[in-house]
C-alpha cells in the first residue's frame, strides 16, 4: 500500500485548513488521537485518612471528617531523631459538630453492629481500642480503618493499677496498644482516651508526658452512661445525650465491647436525634476542640 511521504501529508492538510477550521488544534497528524480516558479529568477522591508529616508540619487542618494517623511508632521517631512532640495545634471550630465515641472495643459482635449501623446511616465514628482487642480481633479492627472511622489509643489492657502506678507506666501501656494497632495497619493513633478519663487520674507529670510524646487525650462532654452499673437500657442513653447535646462541640461517650448490647439498640435513634438537633458527624483529630 503507498504510504504518502510526511512533506505530501503536510502540503494536503494546509490545503485542507483552508477549508476546515480548527486544522491548526489538532496536532501532529501522524500521533494518535487521545482516549477518552486521556481527555476527560479523573474526579478526585477525598483521602480516607490523612498521615502526619515527619516534623507533624501539616497539622494545621479544619476537616472533621478525616482521620490523622502518625506512619511512625514513637520507637521508630526516637531511632531516627524525628520529633515527637506535636507543635502548637490550633483546634478548629466550625459547624455544629457530634463526635460519636466508642471505647473498649473492638469485639466481634457489637462493635461489628454499630459499623453496620454507622454505614446504614453514612456516619462516621472514633472507636478508642484496647491493644488486646486489636490483637484478638484484627479483622474488625481492620474494617473499623477501612470505613474510615478513627482509631484511637484506649491503653493495652484498660488495667487502672497498671495505668495509674506512675507516669511512664501509662505511658508503657499507650506504647503497647500502639504496637499492636502498628503491627497491624502500619500507622498508630495521635489521639487517645485514658480509662475512666483523665479528670481524677492526671497529675501534671502525666500530662507532661502525653505532651512529650504527641499524644492529644480526649474525654467527653456528652455520657450515655452505658456503662453504669444500674443496668440502663437503650431509651436511657437517647434520653442521656438528647439533654446533655446542647454545644457546638459535642464529643459523646458510649461502649462497643461485650455487654453493650443495648447501646446497639439504641444508636439509630441516637443519630435521628442528633441530625434533628442540627448536628453533623465528625471524627476524633489532633485538632478537635477539647470538651471542656
Amino acid at each position: 500500500m503507498f504510504v504518502p511521504s510526511i512533506k505530501l501529508c503536510g502540503a494536503v492538510l494546509c490545503l485542507a485548513c483552508l477549508f476546515f477550521s480548527g486544522c491548526s488544534q489538532q496536532g501532529n497528524p501522524s500521533e494518535p488521537a487521545a482516549s477518552a480516558e486521556e481527555t476527560v479529568p479523573v474526579e478526585e477522591k477525598a483521602p480516607a485518612y490523612i498521615t502526619a508529616a515527619d516534623d507533624f508540619s501539616n497539622l494545621a487542618l479544619d476537616n472533621a471528617e478525616t482521620p490523622v494517623y502518625d506512619h511512625y511508632t514513637l520507637a521508630q521517631r526516637r531511632a531516627k531523631g524525628l520529633p515527637t512532640a506535636l507543635p502548637k495545634i490550633v483546634p478548629y471550630r466550625d459547624k455544629k459538630v457530634a463526635y460519636l465515641t466508642f471505647d473498649d472495643g473492638p469485639d466481634d459482635k457489637n462493635t461489628a453492629a454499630v459499623l453496620d449501623i454507622l454505614k446504614q446511616e453514612g456516619v462516621k465514628a472514633t472507636f478508642y481500642v484496647l491493644g488486646k482487642n486489636v490483637k484478638a480481633y484484627p479483622e474488625t479492627t481492620t474494617r473499623i480503618f477501612d470505613e474510615g472511622h478513627a482509631l484511637g489509643n484506649h491503653s493495652y489492657d484498660h488495667d487502672y493499677k497498671r495505668l495509674y502506678a506512675s507516669a511512664e507506666s501509662y505511658l508503657a501501656e499507650m506504647e503497647q496498644a500502639d504496637d499492636a494497632i502498628y503491627e497491624l495497619l502500619g500507622l498508630r493513633p495521635l489521639i487517645t482516651r485514658a480509662p475512666s478519663g483523665r479528670m481524677g487520674n492526671f497529675t501534671s507529670a502525666y500530662e507532661n508526658i502525653i505532651t512529650a510524646n504527641g499524644y492529644v487525650e480526649h474525654d467527653w462532654n456528652v455520657s450515655s452512661a452505658d456503662a453504669a452499673p444500674n443496668h440502663p437500657v437503650a431509651q436511657d442513653f437517647i434520653d442521656n445525650i438528647s439533654g446533655q447535646a446542647v454545644m457546638d462541640s459535642a464529643i459523646i461517650l458510649m461502649h462497643s465491647s461485650a455487654g453493650h448490647e443495648e447501646t446497639v439498640k439504641a444508636l439509630p435513634e441516637i443519630i435521628r436525634v442528633l441530625r434533628e438537633k442540627g448536628y453533623t458527624f465528625g471524627v476524633i483529630t489532633p485538632m478537635t476542640p477539647q470538651p471542656w
